[in-house]
């Protein structure tokens, strides 16, 4: 062989081994881009990241960058590119993310939509207001948008609610909902789900009661304010049903201080009975004009299936133990309010 040739047979065997190598080194980045790991949670509690309705891709790669979740923000937008995932395919939601995962299988996941569903979880709520910041801080809603949206003629008409009933609505539980709910989808599925509590035994129940739905709930609210006690509450229940029946006022402190506003206070004075609101008990007679808190199942339940007795009178033990005493007489009733403000002025505890 030719020393020319040689050289050239040389050459072209090394000029091959050249473009394998690079070829190998270039396939090795663009898997590593694909499939290597790129998201890195350093937790082993399950981790959200939170895409807004809206969002743009911008948006979306200062979020995983901001909350340190991808480790190398170029090779996502490199794939992202390649999968065209962009203003015109970003789906808001709640996603669901595992250690590890790669650009790959993060944006597959993000240009899904697969959300991983929420449970939304309200009880223990008083107001209106408050229910609609509970539920803001558990989906992407606002809570002035909803509020707004509850109190809607449009919504509440209808319904014939307003907007001192609109809140005999909301059944306290755990429902599951998806992250980006909008308002109005919120609002239909906690219609059916009041629907559905309602049935043809609780619809019958407050019918034999004379009661309709929202008074059920607004007693209801009443009984589970006066009383955490379980146990008490059909008690309690029969209570007011008996007064209500005979034309006495309810006098229920509960419905005072909500009608004052200051959920803090422990001792209802003389003085607080006179306030001039349609939910102070001891001035009108009746039910006030809406719940004063949004009842839990086990409250409204307890009224539709209230204990039968003489009780017209109730007060809480000396004991504080949150459980009452009750009396079918006023004699008996001074006594036992006698001894519950004694041990009252023995704790100090004035307001």
């Amino acid at each position: 062989m030719s020393k020319k040739k040689s050289f050239l047979y040389k050459f072209i065997w090394s000029l091959v081994g050249v473009l394998f190598v690079s070829g190998g080194i270039t396939a090795s980045v663009f898997y590593g881009r694909i499939y290597q790991p790129n998201v890195s949670l350093n937790t082993d509690k399950e981790v959200f990241v939170d895409i807004p309705t809206g969002a743009t891709f911008v948006d979306v790669l200062q979020i995983l960058s901001d909350e340190g979740i991808i480790i190398n923000s170029s090779s996502f937008v490199w794939i992202a590119e390649r999968k065209r995932y962009n203003d015109f395919s970003i789906k808001s939601g709640r996603y669901l993310l595992k250690d590890k995962m790669s650009n790959n299988d993060l944006v597959n996941l993000l240009r899904s939509g697969r959300q991983t569903p929420i449970n939304v979880v309200f009880n223990n709520i008083r107001t209106k207001e408050e229910f609609a910041g509970k539920i803001s801080t558990q989906l992407e809603m606002d809570s002035i948008e909803l509020l707004e949206a509850m109190l809607d003629t449009a919504f509440l008409n209808p319904l014939n609610l307003n907007a001192f009933t609109v809140s005999t609505l909301f059944i306290p539980n755990t429902y599951e909902f998806y992250w980006n709910t909008p308002v109005e989808s919120f609002l239909s599925r906690m219609l059916a789900e009041h629907h559905h509590f309602w049935n043809d035994s609780r619809k019958a129940k407050a019918k034999k009661l004379k009661l309709s739905q929202e008074e059920v709930t607004i007693m209801a609210s009443i009984v589970e304010k006066e009383s955490f006690r379980k146990a008490e509450q059909p008690t309690i229940a029969g209570l007011y049903l008996n007064r209500l029946r005979k034309g006495m006022k309810l006098q229920s402190d509960p419905t005072v201080i909500f009608a004052l506003g200051d959920f803090s206070i422990r001792r209802v004075l003389k003085k607080d009975l006179k306030i001039d609101s349609p939910y102070n008990t001891y001035k009108y007679k009746g039910l006030p004009i809406g719940p004063i808190s949004l009842p839990s199942i086990q409250a409204i339940d307890a009224v539709l299936n209230y204990e039968k007795h003489d009780y017209l009178y109730m007060c809480a033990k000396d004991d504080f133990s949150g459980y009452h005493s009750f009396a079918e007489g006023a004699v008996q009733h001074y006594a036992n309010a006698a001894k519950y403000r004694k041990a009252l002025n023995l704790r100090n505890i004035k307001r």
